[in-house]
């Protein structure tokens, strides 16, 4: 990992559309959103959803080598709640393919076993001491093979709202992935958890959002999807997001992980014009306005 913070900037394939949920949109090819996120000067990717890359290490490794691209790790929905499921061999499988490509942070979001994030049922005591000795677990499978396990908070997953992250900061030990929507959508100020918290932070998603629509979702107005298809996320500096706050505070602590551009967004067809990698560059161009004037 590079020293200076412009040089930690990487991008996600859900920028491009690129999701793992069923019929989500149309999806591009890995080539184009490769290209385009060496266009932008970006250095690294997230691996995104199954089938995005090469399953075979060596073969991930070769693609993202071709397109000088470091792969950053990747998200990945996992079920920790259920009895009778363990989610270590899948976890154990997938690091082989991390320790080929370089990956460094893997990811985790606790899904809850429906299609989609429009929709979640609630936790019972039994359901969440398995989800926290599960992160505990994968946190340490993923530390013995030199990786750094990360939860990501999600709207419609297991841990979306303010006193669920608490209670994941309080009762594990598994670090942060700072998502700035989700946290926002899911009620948390992604500026204050970071000024709170900012040690037990690994790895960022960097999102702003449309405030307005996310007030809708929280109310049930709109679904996670169809907030999504409205244009809820907005590229860095067009929403309500704090970006400048979140990276003073991260930078006051010295952190050194990577800042990820993530803007989920669902299209219907092939752009006929540039498409998403116009929302991408503005965004890259504003966080690294932002790491300067910090720097």
């Amino acid at each position: 990992m590079t020293t200076s913070p412009l040089y930690r900037i990487a991008g996600a394939p859900i920028s491009w559309g690129v999701c793992e949920v069923p019929g989500w949109g149309y999806q591009l090819t890995p080539d184009r959103v490769l290209n385009e996120m060496r266009e932008v000067g970006l250095a690294a990717t997230e691996i995104g959803p199954e089938g995005f890359l090469p399953g075979e290490p060596d073969a991930m490794a070769r693609t993202l080598a071709h397109h000088d691209l470091q792969a950053v790790g990747g998200f990945t929905p996992l079920l920790l709640h259920v009895p009778g499921h363990d989610p270590l061999p899948e976890v154990e499988q997938l690091l082989e393919s991390y320790a080929a490509s370089k990956a460094e942070v893997l990811v985790l979001s606790a899904v809850t076993g429906q299609d989609g994030y429009d929709s979640r049922p609630e936790l019972d005591a039994d359901g969440w001491r398995l989800l926290l000795s599960n992160l505990d677990r994968l946190a340490s499978l993923a530390t013995e093979r030199g990786v750094r396990a990360v939860l990501h908070p999600h709207v419609g997953t297991m841990i979306e709202n303010g006193d669920e992250v608490r209670r994941v900061l309080e009762h594990s030990a598994i670090s942060l992935c700072l998502d700035t929507g989700h946290l926002l959508i899911g009620g948390t100020d992604p500026a204050e958890l970071t000024r709170q918290a900012p040690d037990r932070i690994a790895h960022t998603h960097m999102k702003d959002v449309d405030a307005s629509l996310a007030a809708k979702v929280q109310s049930g107005h709109l679904s996670y999807t169809e907030a999504v298809r409205k244009g809820m996320y907005r590229p860095l500096g067009a929403g309500d997001v704090d970006v400048q706050a979140i990276v003073t505070h991260l930078s006051a602590r010295g952190y050194d992980g990577w800042y990820v551009l993530e803007q989920d967004t669902i299209l219907t067809e092939e752009p006929k014009a540039k498409g998403p990698v116009e929302d991408v560059w503005a965004s890259a161009e504003h966080l690294r306005a932002v790491l300067r004037g910090v720097a």
